[in-house]
C-alpha cells in the first residue's frame, strides 16, 4: 500500500487500489497551493485513503469551478497533501509529490489537463492528455 506524507513527517497517509484518475491542473489556485506552474494529482476513492498519523489542518475555498474545495495540509510544515470537495464525491485528490515512492510522478502521467487555457506558455501540452479549459 503506497504511503506518503508531509515534508516534516508529522502527517502520514496511505492509499490503495488504482487511481480513479490522473490529472494536472493549471488553475490559479493550484499554482498558489503548489508554488509552481501546476499541480500533479491522482484521484483515489475515499475508502482507499487512510490517515496514518497526525491531523492535517484544512481550509475551504470556492474554486474557479464555482464549487467548494477543501485543502488539507500539515499545520507545522505547510505541505498540502490532498484536497476534496463536492466536485470529487468521496474521492481524495492526492498531491503526487507527497507520495514516498520515487517513481510516483512517473506512474502518475496525466490523462487529463484541467484549466489548460491557463497553462503557462513555456510548459508544453502533455501528449495524449485530454485538454479541458475548466474543471470537468
Amino acid at each position: 500500500m503506497p504511503e506518503g506524507g508531509c515534508f516534516c513527517g508529522k502527517v502520514r497517509y496511505s492509499v490503495e487500489g488504482e487511481p480513479l484518475g490522473k490529472a494536472i491542473c493549471h488553475c490559479l489556485d493550484c499554482r498558489k497551493i503548489t508554488g509552481s506552474t501546476y499541480s500533479t494529482n491522482i484521484i483515489v476513492a475515499g475508502p482507499n485513503f487512510k490517515l496514518l498519523s497526525g491531523t492535517p489542518k484544512s481550509i475551504a475555498k470556492t474554486a474557479a469551478s464555482g464549487k467548494e474545495i477543501v485543502s488539507h495540509f500539515c499545520g507545522d510544515c505547510g505541505s498540502t497533501l490532498f484536497r476534496d470537495g463536492p466536485s470529487f464525491g468521496d474521492g481524495k485528490v492526492i498531491k503526487v509529490g507527497t507520495l514516498d515512492d520515487i517513481n510516483a510522478l512517473d506512474d502518475a502521467k496525466p490523462a487529463l489537463e484541467l484549466f489548460a487555457s491557463h497553462r503557462v506558455n513555456w510548459v508544453a501540452e502533455i501528449p495524449g492528455a485530454v485538454q479541458k479549459t475548466a474543471m470537468m
